[in-house]
C-alpha cells in the first residue's frame, strides 16, 4: 500500500473545532430513527455553509474540525452554523447548541494516498500545537459560544465588515489570559457572538484550562501559604543577596554586544557573532535588535563605522532604541577547552546581572556550545523551558556546520549592512553556498538582495531553492520565506498571508513596513497603509526615517497636506534624503511649484534636475509641454542605452501620453508603437513585474479612448481578455474595467458605462482613471451634475493624482493631465478635456516617433 509523504514545512492555516452540545441525550431522547433524520439535515446545513465559507471539512464526530485560508471565514462560518442550529432545533422541536473554537497557527497538511483513504482514512490530514489549542478553546466554551485565540481575534475583528450589517452588530468581549493544560504559555481569550445567540459570558474553568490570576486574586486558601513563602524568600534574599536583576518580559529586546574572540583563531571573528545571533533569534520570546539598527543608532551616536558594540556603546544603543538588556558574548580557550559564554548586562547600570557559559573540545563545538549558551539565556530571561526545547533546531541544522560558510555568510551580511557593495555581497553568498551547499539561509539572504535589485526572477529561484531545505530554516525563516514567494504571483494571496504572519510574529517590523508598501502599490488603499506603517515605526525598526517617508506619503494620499509634509520635513532631518519625490509632490499637490522644485533638488535623487518619469509628470502637471516631450525622449534614450526593457517601455508610455495630452497628429502612431514594443519585449519585461505587459496594453487601450479610438480600445481589451493579470492585480483590474466602459461610451451605450463605474468610484481605493472615466460616461448621458462631480473630485484630490500606485506606474503621466484639465476648466463639462491643452495654444509637437 502507497504511504503517504508527511511534510515538513508547517503551513499557516485558520482551523474551527466545534462540539454538538448533549449529542448523546439527543439521540436518546428521540430515538435512532428520527435522530438520523435530524442528522442528515444537520449535515446538509454543514456542506452548505462549508461552500459558502470556502472551508474544508477535515474530521468529524460529535463535532467538526474544519481548516480555512482566513479567520474571518471560519468566523463566518462558525455564525451561520449557531444561527443554522437553532433554526435546526425549532422544526424538530429540540434544543440544538454547539461550541466553537477558532484559532490560527502552523500545522502540518498532507494528503493520504488513495489507498489509505479506501481503507477508511481521511483524504487530507491536519497536526501541529494549533489543533489541540483549539480544542482546548472549544471544550472551554459554553454552549452557543464562539471563543478565539488572541491570534485569531484581530484579523477576524479587521475584516468584520465583510459579513455586512451583521459583522456591525457583533460583540467582541476579552476574557484575559488563561493557561490551557499542554501549553506553556497563557493564551488570551475572546468571544465573539451575536446578542440573543451569544452567551457573552465568562467561561468556566475546566481540569484543563483555568485563568491566569494574579496572587492577589486567588482564594484565599492560599494566603496563609503565601505569607510563610513571602517570609521563606525574604529571608533567603538576606543570605544569598542575588545579583540584580532585569524586569523581562515576553518580547522584550535585547542588544547583542561584538564578540570578544580571546582564541586568535579569526575564523571566529565574524562567525560565532552571526551564529550566536541565529540561535537567539529562534525565540519568540526575546526579540534581538538587528545589525542594521544597532549602526544606524550608533551613527546617531557619531561613532565611526568601525566602533565595536561593547559595554559602554551597548547599554546606550539598548537605552535609546528601548532595549531590555545587552549581551556580551565571548569566545575563550580554557584549560585545554574552548568556552563560549554570555553575560548579561543592565544597561542603565553597565552591571552584569549573570552570566552563562559551555564548554566543549576543539573549534568544531562551538556551534553547539553557542546553542547550549542561548538556550540557557532564553530560559534565563524568563522563556518557559517547554518552549526553548521546542522552537530552538541545532545551529549547524538552522545554519551550517561550517565554520569556513558561517564566517563567508557573516562577512556577507556586514558588507550588506555597510558598504551596499551588493555584487561583493552576492560573490560571498556564493562562496558560502560552494562550502556548503545546503546552507539555506544563504539562499534567503541571497534572494533579499536580489529583491533589491528589482531582479525579481533570481529573487523567486532562491527562495524556492532555499524551501528545498526546510530542516536548515527556523520555523519563522520558513514562514518568511514562503510567504515572500507569494508576493509576486498572487498579491492578494500575500496581503492576506502578510497579516496572518504578523499575527504569529508582530515584531517583525522590517516585513510589516513591506506590507504597508503593498498596501499602497496592490491597493492604493492609503487609510490602511497609514495604519500598517505607523504600527512599523518602533524604536526598534531599522530604517525608521524611510518608513516615516513612507507614511507621510501615505497621508498625502489622504489629501492630508499639512502632516504629510511635517512628516517629510522630519524624515528628512533624522537622515533620509533619498526618494524626494513624493515629499516634492506635497508641494505641487498645493500648486506651491517652486517650493516642490527646491525639495526635489536638495535630495540625493535630485542633483541633476527633473529626469525621466518624475520629470514628464512634473512638465505635463505644470502644463510645459515641449519639456515634458524632451524628458520623455531623453528617459527612452537613457533606458534603450542602460538595455533595461522595463524603463523603454515606460518612457515609450510616456511620450505617448504627451502625445495623446497634446493632441499630437502621430497620437495613434505613437500609441502603436508603444504596442509593438509592448509585444517584442512582453516576456523580458513580465519576468521582472509579471503584470507589466497586460497594464501597458491596457494603457494604450486607455490612451486610445482619450482619442475615440474605438478600434483601439477594442484591440487592448481583446488582447488581454484571457489574461488572468487583471483577476489577480486589483489596479490593473480596475483599469481594464475603465477601459470597458469606455469601449461601452464609444458604442452608445453611456449608461452601461456609468453602471459599471459607478460602484468603482464609491471605494477609496477608486483609480483616477475611473473618475474620469464616469465624468465622461455621465456627460454623454446628459448628466450634467454627475459629470461635475467627478471633475471636481479629480480637481481637488491632488494628492491621490500624485501617490497612486500601479505596477508600471505609467497611470501618473495619465493622472496629471485629467487633474490639471479639471482645475483649469474648474470643474466644468468640456467635449473633449485632454484637447483643451492643444486648444489653449500649447505646443503640438509631442516629440519625434521612435
Amino acid at each position: 500500500m502507497a504511504e503517504s509523504q508527511v511534510p515538513t514545512t508547517p503551513q499557516v492555516r485558520t482551523l474551527l473545532l466545534t462540539d454538538l452540545v448533549d449529542s448523546t441525550g439527543l439521540v436518546e431522547r428521540i430515538g435512532d430513527t428520527a435522530a438520523a433524520d435530524l442528522f442528515r439535515a444537520h449535515d446538509r446545513i454543514v456542506l452548505d455553509l462549508q461552500q459558502r465559507w470556502r472551508g474544508r471539512l477535515i474530521d468529524r464526530s460529535d463535532g467538526l474540525l474544519l481548516i480555512f485560508e482566513r479567520p474571518i471565514d471560519g468566523l463566518g462560518f462558525a455564525l451561520d452554523y449557531v444561527r443554522g442550529l437553532r433554526e435546526l432545533g425549532r422544526e424538530h422541536n429540540q434544543p440544538l447548541q454547539a461550541r466553537a473554537g477558532l484559532h490560527v497557527g502552523e500545522v502540518l497538511l498532507w494528503e493520504n494516498s488513495v489507498d489509505a483513504v479506501q481503507l477508511g482514512a481521511k483524504s487530507l490530514e491536519v497536526e501541529g500545537l494549533a489543533k489541540p489549542l483549539a480544542g482546548r478553546l472549544m471544550a472551554l466554551a459554553r454552549p452557543g459560544q464562539i471563543l478565539l485565540s488572541a491570534t485569531a481575534e484581530p484579523l477576524a475583528h479587521r475584516a468584520a465588515r465583510e459579513l455586512g450589517e451583521r459583522g456591525e452588530l457583533l460583540v467582541w468581549k476579552s476574557y484575559g489570559r488563561w493557561r490551557f493544560k499542554g501549553v506553556p504559555e497563557a493564551q488570551e481569550i475572546y468571544e465573539v457572538g451575536e446578542p440573543g445567540l451569544a452567551p457573552l459570558r465568562m467561561p468556566s474553568h475546566t481540569p484543563k484550562a483555568w485563568r491566569d490570576l494574579p496572587l492577589w486574586r486567588r482564594p484565599v486558601a492560599l494566603a496563609a501559604e503565601t505569607m510563610l513563602l513571602g517570609c521563606l524568600l525574604v529571608g533567603g534574599w538576606f543570605i544569598t543577596r542575588p545579583q540584580p536583576a532585569i524586569a523581562f518580559g515576553e518580547r522584550d529586546w535585547v542588544v547583542v554586544g561584538d564578540l570578544r574572540n580571546l582564541t586568535g583563531d579569526p575564523r571566529l571573528d565574524d562567525s560565532l557573532e552571526q551564529a550566536f545571533r541565529i540561535s537567539l533569534e529562534q525565540s519568540r520570546y526575546v526579540n534581538v535588535l538587528s545589525d542594521l539598527k544597532m549602526r544606524e543608532t550608533m551613527q546617531r551616536m557619531q561613532r565611526p563605522d568601525d566602533a565595536k558594540v561593547d559595554r559602554a556603546s551597548g547599554s546606550e544603543i539598548a537605552l535609546r532604541d528601548g532595549a531590555r538588556a545587552l549581551l556580551l558574548p565571548t569566545v575563550a580557550e580554557v584549560g585545554g577547552r574552548l568556552r563560549v559564554s554570555a553575560e548579561v548586562v543592565d544597561p542603565r547600570t553597565q552591571t552584569t546581572v549573570y552570566a552563562v557559559s559551555a564548554d566543549g573540545k576543539g573549534i568544531e563545538s562551538a556551534l553547539g556550545s553557542i546553542d547550549d549558551v542561548t538556550d540557557q539565556l532564553r530560559e534565563q530571561l524568563g522563556e518557559a523551558m517547554q518552549n526553548v526545547e521546542k522552537t530552538s533546531v541545532p545551529l549547524p541544522n538552522v545554519a551550517t556546520p561550517s565554520l569556513d560558510a558561517l564566517k563567508a555568510f557573516a562577512v556577507a551580511r556586514n558588507v550588506v549592512a555597510t558598504t551596499r557593495d551588493r555584487e561583493q555581497a552576492l560573490g560571498l553568498y556564493r562562496r558560502a553556498l560552494q562550502l556548503d551547499p545546503q546552507f539555506a539561509l544563504a539562499y534567503a539572504d541571497m534572494a533579499d538582495l536580489y529583491s533589491s535589485l528589482d531582479n525579481v526572477a533570481k529573487a523567486t529561484e532562491a527562495r524556492r531553492k532555499a524551501l528545498t531545505i526546510p530542516q536548515r530554516l527556523s520555523l519563522q525563516e520558513r514562514a518568511r520565506i514562503d510567504l515572500l514567494l507569494t508576493q509576486h504571483s498572487s498579491p492578494m494571496a500575500y496581503l492576506r498571508e502578510a497579516e496572518q504572519y504578523l499575527a504569529l510574529y508582530p515584531d517583525d517590523y522590517r516585513l510589516r513596513g513591506r506590507l504597508g508598501t503593498n498596501q499602497w502599490h496592490q491597493l492604493n488603499d492609503f487609510k490602511r497603509m497609514e495604519a500598517t506603517i505607523r504600527g512599523a515605526m518602533k524604536p526598534q525598526a531599522e530604517n525608521l526615517e524611510a518608513r516615516r517617508y513612507a507614511l507621510a506619503t501615505a497621508l498625502l494620499g489622504q489629501e492630508r497636506y499639512e502632516e504629510a509634509l511635517a512628516e517629510f520635513r522630519r524624515s528628512r532631518a533624522g537622515g533620509f534624503s533619498g526618494f524626494g519625490v513624493m515629499y516634492a509632490r506635497a508641494y505641487d499637490a498645493r500648486g506651491e511649484h517652486a517650493q516642490s522644485d527646491n525639495v526635489y533638488m536638495s535630495g540625493t535623487n535630485g542633483r541633476d534636475g527633473w529626469k525621466h518619469d518624475a520629470a514628464v509628470v512634473t512638465w505635463i502637471d505644470r502644463g510645459q509641454w515641449q519639456k515634458s516631450a524632451d524628458a520623455a525622449d531623453a528617459w527612452l534614450k537613457d533606458a534603450i542605452g542602460a538595455n533595461d526593457v522595463l524603463e523603454a517601455l515606460r518612457a515609450r508610455a510616456a511620450i505617448a501620453s504627451v502625445a495623446v495630452v497634446t493632441n499630437n497628429p502621430e497620437a495613434r502612431r505613437l500609441i502603436w508603437r508603444l504596442l509593438e514594443a509592448v509585444d517584442a519585449d512582453a516576456a523580458a519585461a513580465d519576468a521582472i513585474y509579471p503584470p507589466t505587459s497586460t497594464e501597458m496594453r491596457l494603457y494604450a487601450g486607455l490612451l486610445s479612448a482619450q482619442l475615440d479610438d474605438a478600434v483601439g480600445v477594442e484591440d487592448a481589451l481583446r488582447v488581454t481578455q484571457s489574461s488572468s493579470v487583471p483577476r489577480d492585480y486589483p489596479t490593473v483590474g480596475q483599469l481594464q474595467q475603465v477601459v470597458m466602459a469606455e469601449q461601452e461610451r464609444l458604442a452608445g451605450k453611456p449608461q452601461a458605462a456609468v453602471m459599471r463605474l459607478r460602484p468603482i468610484a464609491k471605494r477609496d481605493d477608486a483609480l483616477v482613471a475611473a473618475h474620469w472615466g464616469l465624468m465622461r460616461a455621465e456627460q454623454a448621458t446628459g448628466n450634467a451634475e454627475g459629470m461635475q462631480v467627478h471633475g471636481k473630485w479629480l480637481a481637488t484630490r491632488r494628492g491621490r493624482v500624485f501617490t497612486e500606485a500601479t505596477t508600471t506606474e505609467v497611470l501618473r503621466f495619465f493622472n496629471v493631465a485629467v487633474s490639471r484639465e479639471a482645475l483649469l476648466s474648474n470643474a466644468e463639462p468640456t467635449a473633449n478635456p485632454l484637447a483643451a491643452p492643444a486648444a489653449r495654444g500649447a505646443t503640438q509637437s509631442a516629440g519625434k516617433p521612435h
